[in-house]
């Protein structure tokens, strides 16, 4: 029997350092760690001992013999990764790299956003004796895209909140959520009251198509409509048209196959996950049977994962569908080829919902007058670039909703260089300068995995103990307690969760999301009553 890994992996390599014969692949510091999809399990010399399914953070590993049907093309897709990287070169055991320990008797720093760079960033300083970690994020929940941002539907994804409780159960950990940076704190106040700042803020926005009707009602952002059904409390009012039969999805990553996912899913199904009430209700009534999925480039260009893409072609009571192969692309040009490929041949099913891949489709215009009603499409060539608005190769397509999933863009940051052509703040391993760092997408721009993460907050954290070490770092001028009035801490955090949990408990569900912000700070402030301090 060997171990394999599964669709939720997120990379984070926690299974590595259990692995006794290190057999799991691309491991930290060798080509590809933090790039690839996923983590790989060598078959030739797993043993079968179980100690990365203990490890790994959300239930990725499992014995070959305990897939389901779904599943068991990972055993293919771990058997060609070792056909292409032997690693004949592994030691015969993981190796841990030594411990840095600081010289420091106290090191505070702040740490602005609490999603998974934040918090792997929290947990590398915490490592240290004497240092303090508080961590800031404008909403009065953690954990980011974790929560808001990972699809209802996987919930095995959404188990690496237990990393992140254990971060913050660390002594030396505390939360200031509900507060905004620029407005209940400034970055003067960080600076003045800690030895270091890392900012962790993700990028909070959507890049744009740039198309004429992009703004009419009807065309919407992916990255609003996946926090709405997530319960994001800025976007619990939200409201969307899903009165037609069809919609289009512009992108084809990762998220763009969330999204589909959603729209499709059997609400019943939806009902038993965190999905949000308000957009369970909207999914109830929806009339959309048939969501299409744009992608301008070709099938081998594809930009979601073939993990994703393995969960999607086994979706039951769904058609998922490839529309028009490209002459040019041999089906077996890449794994991913070779799954829509089976995609493209299937015979879809009379009156099932169904998604529909199309590539070399570039959106030019979308229509309609005080909605939207249809979106123009012109075929592509081989690159995405060589678009011909000639005689037979524009189309439109009838839909009354458009997203847009195309990639996440970062915002400046106030008291931070920000280089407008790639999103990110400009850092010299996640030094902005001595003092003030980076970490996760504002500092690489909005790629990788959750996983990724961990690596780069390593690097960024390394470079904050270099400046501690050299003696560039100040020390705060005054302990100042640097809070508002309305932030929300580490107990006010557990109170939501509880009322969250103990709610989902009554309706067998994981949880049940309290979408309003100030309901959030109500239970937030529940603390005396429903959980007695030790």
């Amino acid at each position: 029997m060997t171990y394999v890994v599964t669709r939720s992996c997120c990379a984070d390599a926690s299974c590595v350092l259990a692995c006794p014969v290190n057999c799991i692949h691309p491991a930290p510091g060798e080509p590809g760690f933090g790039q690839t999809e996923m983590l790989y399990v060598d078959p030739r010399t797993c043993v079968d001992c179980g100690a990365c399914t203990t490890a790994c953070p959300v239930d990725a590993l499992k014995p070959h013999t305990g897939l389901t049907e779904a599943e068991l093309p990972f055993l293919e897709l771990n058997r060609a990764y070792y056909d292409a990287h032997p690693h004949e070169d592994r030691t015969p055991m993981a190796l841990v790299p030594p411990q840095r320990r600081t010289s420091a008797t106290e090191l505070r720093v702040a740490v602005v956003g609490a999603g998974p760079a934040g918090l792997f960033a929290a947990d590398e300083l915490l490592r240290h004796p004497g240092v303090t970690v508080t961590v800031h994020d404008r909403l009065p929940t953690p954990y980011g895209l974790a929560r808001v941002g990972v699809a209802p539907d996987h919930q095995d994804t959404k188990q690496v909140a237990r990393l992140f409780r254990a971060v913050e159960s660390q002594p030396g950990f505390s939360y200031r959520l509900n507060t905004e940076i620029g407005r209940d704190l400034h970055h003067e106040d960080l600076v003045r009251d800690h030895h270091a700042v890392i900012y962790a803020v993700g990028a909070a926005t959507d890049r744009r198509l740039g198309i004429d009707g992009e703004e009419l009602p009807g065309s919407v952002s992916a990255t609003d409509f996946t926090a709405w059904y997530n319960g994001h409390p800025d976007h619990g009012d939200d409201r969307y048209a899903l009165d037609g039969e069809r919609a289009v999805v512009i992108g084809n990553g990762n998220v763009a196959l969330d999204v589909a996912r959603i729209l499709t899913a059997d609400p019943d199904t939806l009902a038993r996950t965190d999905i949000s009430d308000r957009a369970l209700a909207a999914l109830r009534t929806s009339r959309v049977r048939e969501v299409v999925v744009l992608g301008r480039r070709g099938p081998a260009e594809a930009a979601f994962t073939l993990p994703e893409l393995l969960a999607l072609a086994a979706l039951d009571g769904v058609d998922v569908l490839v529309e028009g192969w490209p002459a040019d692309v041999p089906a077996d040009a890449t794994p991913k080829t070779g799954v829509l490929a089976e995609l493209a041949a299937r015979t879809p099913v009379p009156g099932r919902r169904r998604i529909v891949l199309r590539f070399r489709t570039s959106p030019v215009r979308i229509l309609g007058d005080d909605r939207v009603t249809g979106l123009t499409v012109v075929r592509t060539g081989p690159r995405a670039d060589d678009a011909a608005e000639t005689a037979g190769s524009i189309e439109t397509i009838e839909t009354s909703l458009v997203l847009r999933a195309i990639g996440y863009r970062a915002r400046p940051v106030p008291g931070l260089p920000f280089d407008e052509a790639t999103g990110t703040v400009p850092h010299d391993r996640g030094r902005v300068r001595p003092g003030v760092y980076v970490a996760g997408w504002i500092k690489r721009g909005p790629n990788g995995f959750i996983g990724t993460n961990k690596s780069c907050a390593q690097e960024t954290v390394s470079a904050l103990l270099d400046d501690l070490e050299a003696g560039l770092l100040t020390a705060p001028a005054a302990p100042g307690s640097g809070a508002h009035p309305g932030a929300v801490g580490l107990d006010g955090w557990r109170a939501i969760d509880e009322e969250e949990r103990a709610e989902g408990r009554l309706q067998g569900r994981p949880r049940v999301k309290i979408v309003d912000r100030e309901a959030l700070l109500a239970a937030a402030r529940s603390v005396p009553a429903r959980r007695p301090r030790r």
